[in-house]
C-alpha cells in the first residue's frame, strides 16, 4: 500500500499539538498536493522537498502524490514539515523502510540541498514530543535548544541523508548536544553599587521576598532605574520547571531563545512608545509581547505616565491572573504571564515637585493629569509604592552598602516559608490570606484606620496584608506584628498623596 504516516509538530502559542503527516501515492497525473490548511510557506514546501530529493539522489515519484497535514482544522504555518514530507514520500514509495517511523517525530526545514534549517519553537515541541514517549528528529541548529528538555530524547541531523541512513540503521543520529554552560547569575547588576536610598532598597528587597509589585516615584536622577534593574540579582534562580517554561515562551518568540540565558530570569524593559500589541502580543498568528517575556522575571516601564493609558490598563488582568489570551478570528493562544511589576514615574511633568533642591514650575492641575494617567485600577495592583528624594554629597560618598548576594539569602530563606504555605505572598488566594494573615487586636484598629483615612480599597488592603505577611517572613515570624502591618502601610505613598488632594 503507498502510504506512510509520520509524526511532526505545530506551534500554537507555547503549545505543540501533535500533527499527523499522511502520504499517499495513487496513479494518476504527477502532482503534489498538501491539505490540512496549510498556509502558503506550508504549500511551499512541495518545491524545497523535490529539490532536496533529487539533490540528495532519491527519485521523486511520477504520481499523484497527496499529503494530509491531521488534524484538518489546525492552521499549519512554516517549513517545519518539510522533513516529514520529504520521508513519506521516500517511505510511500518503497525508498525508506516504514518500520520505525511511529518511534520519531521530525520538525526540521529543508534546504534546496537537503541540508535541515532550524524552525522556531523547537522546546515546546520537544517538551511535547518526549511527552508523548516518541524522539524528536530535528535540525543541528536546532540542537542545543533542544537538549534542553532531555538530550537523550532529541537527535539532530545537518542532511536529509542522515536522517535516512539512521532509519535503515546505517548511520545512527548523534543525541542533541547542550551549549555551553551560562555565565554565573552573579554578573548581574549589583545591589551594593546602588549608594544611600535604604527605604527604597528595603521595599526592593520586600518585592523580591514576595514576588510584589513595585512603584519607584521620585525626581530625574535618583536612581529609580538603578534600583529596578537590581531586582532580578536579588531573585533565586528558576527550577528547571520554570525554566523550561521561560524558555519555550522565548523559543515562539520573535527573537528566539539564546540557551546562554538558560536559568536566567528575565528583564524586560520595553519604551514608552510601545503599543498595546507589543505589551501583550499578536498577529495573524499570535506570538508572545512583552509581558509573557517577562514570565517568571520582572517587567520594567520607566516613565510610567508617559505610556499610552489604553496600553497600561493591558495590565491590569493578567497582573491577576497571571496570564494572557490573544484571540483571533481564525484561532487563539494562551501565554503564561507571571511577570513581577516594576515602575518608575517622576512626580510631576517638570519632575520636581517636591524637591528641596529644585523648584517646580508645574501647577497643581498639571499634576493631577500627570498623575491621572494612570488609573486608579492599575495603581490599585501595585504593591509597594516608594517615594525617593535627592541624594547629597555625603550619601553619595558614603561606604558601600549589602551586596546583591546577602540580600539573595534573606529573600531564598522568606521565600522557602512561602513556598511550604503553596503560594508566594503577592499571589495567595483570599482563603490562604485568612489563614496566614491573621491580625491582633492592635493591629485591626491600624487598618481600619489607615482604610479611613486613606480611603483605602479593599483591594489595596489586601495588598497591605500580603506585603506585611512578607515582612513578616523577612523576620522570620509566626505573627504579623504592628511593626510588619506599620511598614507596610507607609509603602502606599500615592494612596496617602490622592486622600490628602
Amino acid at each position: 500500500m503507498a502510504l506512510a504516516i509520520l509524526y511532526s509538530r505545530a506551534q500554537l502559542g507555547v503549545q505543540a499539538p501533535l500533527v499527523t503527516v499522511e502520504v499517499h501515492l495513487a496513479n494518476g497525473l504527477p502532482a503534489l498536493s498538501i491539505v490540512g490548511l496549510p498556509e502558503t510557506a506550508v504549500k511551499e514546501s512541495r518545491e524545497r522537498v523535490r529539490s532536496a530529493l533529487m539533490h540528495s539522489g532519491f527519485e521523486f515519484p511520477a504520481r499523484r502524490i497527496t499529503v494530509n497535514l491531521a488534524p484538518a482544522d489546525l492552521p499549519k504555518q512554516g517549513g517545519r514539515y518539510d522533513l516529514a514530507i520529504a520521508l513519506g514520500i521516500l517511505a510511500a514509495s518503497d525508498q525508506l523502510p516504514k518500520e520505525r517511523l511511529d518511534v520519531y517525530e521530525f520538525v526540521a526545514e529543508l534546504a534546496l540541498s537537503g541540508a535541515t534549517r532550524r524552525v522556531p519553537g523547537i522546546l515546546p515541541a520537544a517538551l511535547s514530543s518526549r511527552a508523548s514517549g516518541r524522539i524528536l528528529i530535528c535540525a543541528t541548529a536546532n540542537g542545543e535548544e533542544a537538549a534542553l528538555v532531555d538530550a537523550t530524547a532529541a537527535r539532530t541531523a545537518n542532511h536529509l541523508l542522515e536522517v535516512c541512513e539512521h532509519l535503515r540503521e546505517l548511520q545512527p543520529l548523534p543525541q542533541a548536544k547542550a551549549g555551553a554552560a551560562p555565565e554565573s547569575p552573579a554578573t548581574a547588576p549589583d545591589l551594593r553599587e546602588v549608594r544611600g536610598q535604604h527605604h527604597a532598597r528595603r521595599a526592593l528587597e520586600i518585592a523580591a521576598a514576595g514576588s510584589h509589585s513595585l512603584l519607584l516615584v521620585g525626581p530625574p536622577g535618583t536612581g529609580k532605574t538603578l534600583l529596578a534593574s537590581r531586582l532580578p540579582g536579588l531573585l533565586p534562580g528558576l527550577s528547571t520547571g520554570e525554566a523550561l517554561e521561560t524558555a519555550a515562551i522565548m523559543s515562539v518568540s520573535q527573537g528566539g531563545f539564546d540557551t546562554r540565558n538558560w536559568r536566567r530570569r528575565p528583564f524586560r524593559a520595553p519604551h514608552h512608545s510601545a503599543s498595546a500589541a507589543a505589551l501583550v502580543g499578536g498577529g495573524s498568528h499570535p506570538r508572545p509581547g512583552e509581558i509573557s517575556l517577562a514570565h517568571q522575571g520582572v517587567l520594567f516601564l520607566d516613565e510610567l505616565p508617559e505610556f499610552s493609558r489604553h496600553v497600561l490598563e493591558v495590565l491590569r488582568e493578567p497582573l491577576e491572573s497571571g496570564s494572557i489570551t490573544i484571540s483571533r478570528a481564525a484561532n487563539y493562544a494562551e501565554f503564561p504571564a507571571r511577570f513581577q511589576l516594576v515602575a518608575a514615574m517622576n512626580p510631576c511633568p517638570c519632575g520636581y515637585f517636591g524637591d528641596a533642591d529644585s523648584s517646580c514650575n508645574c501647577s497643581a492641575e498639571q499634576i493631577h493629569r500627570y498623575h491621572s494617567r494612570i488609573s486608579g485600577p492599575l495603581l490599585d495592583r501595585i504593591d509597594l509604592q516608594i517615594e525617593m528624594q535627592r541624594l547629597s554629597w555625603e550619601q553619595l560618598q558614603a561606604g558601600a552598602a549589602e551586596d546583591s548576594a546577602t540580600v539573595r539569602d534573606r529573600v531564598i530563606a522568606a521565600r522557602s516559608i512561602q513556598h511550604v504555605r503553596g503560594h508566594l505572598n503577592a499571589h495567595l488566594p483570599l482563603p490562604q490570606m485568612e489563614i496566614s494573615c491573621i491580625l491582633g487586636t492592635r493591629e485591626k484598629q491600624a487598618l481600619q484606620q489607615a482604610m479611613s483615612r486613606f480611603r483605602l480599597s479593599p483591594r489595596s488592603v489586601h495588598r497591605i496584608l500580603k506585603v506585611a505577611r512578607t515582612i513578616a517572613d523577612l523576620d522570620a515570624s509566626d505573627a504579623i506584628a504592628f511593626t510588619h502591618l506599620s511598614e507596610a502601610i507607609n509603602y502606599r505613598c500615592l494612596d496617602k498623596r490622592q486622600s490628602q488632594s
